[in-house]
Formats: C-alpha cells, sequence, structure tokens
C-alpha cells in the first residue's frame, strides 16, 4: 500500500531494531509512561465521578429536586400549588413542606433543620419512608406531636422510639409575662439511616399541622417540594410552575430553587478536587513524555548518517521532521491506546481486585461502621476517557516537534564527515 515517504520511513525506525539497545529501553520507558499515566488518570477520575454520583444519589433521595416557595412570607395557597405541579408531565410528584431551624434537647443539645411533612405526600417526593430503621412515617399524625430522627443525631441526643425530646425553636411569642421562647415536647416515634451526614445528624421530621400550629402558621407552609423526571431540568420546570402560579395570583411573590442551588459549594468543591486531582496525575503523562524527547533526541544522535543519506537523496528537512515526528506519534499513540484499554478494564474490575485485596491481607478498606458508602463505587464517562486521551496524545505530539526540528537541522556534509 503507498504510503508518503516520512511515513514510511517513520513507521519502519519504529519496528526497526537500533544498534544502540538503550534508546530502546528509553522508548519503552515512553510508552509504559504514557500508558501508566492514563490508566491512572482514568481510574482515578472514574472513582471520584463515582463518589459524587453516590453523594448526589443519596442526597437527593432526601432532598427535593426544587422547591417553589413563598418570597418572604408563608405560601397560603400550597394546595394549588401541588395542583399546577402534577399537571406537568416532568412533575413525577410534589408536597407541601415546612422548614425551620431548631434546637434539639435530649440527654445533650443538638442544632438540626426542623422539617414539616405530609406523611402520605412526602413518599412522593423522598424515600424517608423507606429509610427508617425503627418506626413508620405514618405515625406521624396530626396533634401526636411525634418526632423522626436521623440516627446520628438520636444518638447524640442519646434518645431512642418511645423518648421524649424538646424542641425549641427561635421564633419568640408574646405573654403576660413577657416574651417565651416557643419550645414543645415531642415523642421520637422513629429513626432513620439515610446514608448521608447531613441528613443522619442534622435532620428531624415532624407532621406538616403539627408544625403549623407551634409556629402559627394557619394553612400557610414554607413552600412545595417537586420531584422531575429529569433533575437537570428542575430549575427550568420549577419556574414554569412559579409563572403559571404567579398569573394566577399577581399580588404573591414566588422563590424558586434547585438542588444544584442549594448544593452549590459541596458541588463545586467536589468539581475543584476532581479538576486538582486531574492535574496532578497528568504529571505522570508528562514525565512518559518527557521520556519520549530524550529517547528521541538519542535517535536522532543515532541517525545522523542516515538522516543525512536521506538528504543527499533528495528529502526536504521538513519530510525529515516529519519522519520523527510520525515515529514518536506513533509511540505515544501506542501509550495512549495501552493506557485507555487498561484504564477501562481496571475501572470495570475494580470491585474484584479490591475484594481480593481485602481477602489476601484479612483487612477490610471501607469498614462499614467507619464510612457510609461501602464498596468502592466508579462511574466511567466517556467524556473524561476522550479528554485523557486527547490530552496524552498533544504530550506525546509536542515532546516530538523539538527532536523532529534538531534532525531537520542537520547537515548531510558535517554528518558524512567521519562516516
Amino acid at each position: 500500500m503507498f504510503k508518503p515517504v516520512p511515513v514510511a520511513i517513520g513507521l519502519r525506525y519504529l519496528r526497526a531494531k537500533r544498534r544502540n539497545g538503550f534508546i530502546s529501553f528509553i522508548s519503552l520507558a515512553s510508552i509504559l509512561g504514557i500508558a501508566l499515566g492514563v490508566t491512572a488518570l482514568i481510574t482515578t477520575l472514574s472513582v471520584m465521578s463515582g463518589f459524587q454520583r453516590e453523594i448526589r444519589d443519596r442526597m437527593l433521595q432526601m432532598a427535593a429536586h426544587a422547591t417553589v416557595s413563598g418570597y418572604g412570607e408563608p405560601l397560603q395557597e400550597w394546595q394549588r400549588a401541588v395542583d399546577v405541579a402534577l399537571k406537568d408531565p416532568r412533575v413525577e410528584g410534589a408536597a407541601p413542606y415546612i422548614e425551620k431551624e431548631a434546637l434539639i434537647l435530649g440527654s445533650n443539645n443538638q442544632p438540626a433543620l426542623l422539617r414539616g411533612v405530609e406523611p402520605g405526600q412526602e413518599e412522593k417526593v423522598s424515600v424517608i419512608g423507606q429509610k427508617l430503621v425503627q418506626g413508620k412515617l405514618a405515625d406521624l399524625q396530626p396533634g401526636s406531636f411525634k418526632i423522626v430522627l436521623g440516627r446520628e443525631l438520636a444518638v447524640w441526643l442519646g434518645v431512642s422510639v418511645g423518648d421524649d425530646v424538646v424542641v425549641m425553636l427561635a421564633d419568640y411569642r408574646n405573654t403576660p409575662m413577657g416574651g417565651v421562647q416557643t419550645q414543645k415536647r415531642f415523642v421520637v416515634s422513629g429513626i432513620f439511616e439515610a446514608g448521608y451526614n447531613e441528613f443522619d445528624k442534622g435532620l428531624a421530621v415532624v407532621n406538616l399541622h403539627d408544625l403549623q400550629r407551634l409556629l402559627r402558621m394557619g394553612d400557610g407552609v414554607t413552600g412545595v417540594r417537586l420531584k422531575m423526571q429529569d433533575m437537570d431540568q428542575a430549575f427550568n420546570v420549577a419556574r414554569d410552575i412559579a409563572t403559571k402560579l404567579q398569573a394566577g395570583s399577581p399580588s404573591s411573590g414566588f422563590r424558586v430553587s434547585d438542588w444544584t442551588q442549594d448544593n452549590a459549594n459541596l458541588f463545586r468543591a467536589l468539581k475543584m478536587e476532581k479538576t486538582v486531582m486531574a492535574i496532578l496525575l497528568s504529571l505522570i503523562i508528562a514525565m512518559g513524555a518527557f521520556n519520549l524527547v530524550s529517547s528521541q533526541v538519542m535517535l536522532v544522535t543515532d541517525k545522523q548518517a542516515d538522516i543525512a543519506i536521506l538528504r543527499t537523496l533528495g528529502l526536504t528537512p521538513r519530510q525529515v521532521m516529519q519522519v520523527f515526528m510520525v515515529q514518536g506519534s506513533l509511540i505515544g499513540v501506542i501509550g495512549t491506546v495501552a493506557g485507555v484499554v487498561g484504564g477501562i478494564l481496571l475501572t470495570l474490575n475494580l470491585d474484584r481486585i479490591l475484594s481480593a485485596i481485602e481477602y489476601v491481607f484479612g483487612v477490610q478498606l471501607l469498614p462499614e461502621d467507619v464510612y457510609y458508602i461501602t464498596g468502592l463505587p466508579t462511574d466511567l464517562q466517556a467524556s473524561d476517557v476522550t479528554t485523557i486521551a486527547c490530552v496524552a496524545l498533544a504530550m506525546a505530539f509536542l515532546a516530538t516537534l523539538y527532536p523532529a526540528w534538531r534532525a531537520a537541522r542537520t547537515a548531510p556534509a558535517e554528518a558524512l564527515r567521519y562516516e
């Protein structure tokens, strides 16, 4: 098959045995360096993406995809808001809620987010009912003044099902004796475990009507929580619902937020951590590229006579440069392909490898009593693999430029003087 002369010579140099074995060793080290760097980068980013997905999924099991709330005041027509939301085919579920910061007193004191819910409707927007390890969500009947606590929160307070806790709110009410802080005794009726520390240690759930009565809100609520078919479209869907509500109540204002806004700091930190890790691990690929520079410079020195002969046969400096660029780039391609294949295989089998290490050494790397997430979650993303492969190929290509330019400057007469 016809090939351009520079390509044909570059391929021949790649396959041919070299007189200097050390150059071959450096070339092999370059391939291995690039391959190891690509493999490590793909595996690490896949694991970080897996943890990020796991945290997001566990968080969204308990949190809303989006909320529509009253602007500066309780939302009074929440039933209409629920009806409007459920008419939208993009919405899976809608439920009213009240949220208030509170101090909960047991054997110890602990601040927590107090959430008032309708037990029958809450299961449409969260899985808290499935996360209860003790009690049932249906026990939160109006007027019962019962409370469901996160597992870590219950442990910290030193209470269990059947015990009493005192809920203190920042609201004050006027009495003949002056201002009195709002507080109420609740009976612990259930304990849940979400597997996410923010909820397990910082969330308490009560009946919506009990909290309305305690806060003297009448029929008002904080807002309506929404669960979407596509959570990435949460904000747009919630904004459309708020617009429809605004059209029916021009005098009322509405505030819209979604899960990306409510947890912006967390996801920004996770993204920054992933980016920094990618930059650091890219240095391994860069080391392979530097080895490629060394091997190519030594190859150019070793092939001085060949370059001179090719020049005398009519090869231009540009074509000489292309010969060594082809040869060096192919080393980068081989290393990158090997790294991509190795990274994908390692990521797909990471759980089995982790289990084998635990079995052989008799250790548990992710003990259940310490970590919420057991096992090693992975999320192999095609965009990450493509980006890593392109970066590795770009580094390999750049590494060939100086040696190839140096080969192109070879003077035939000087190179052949001592041959």
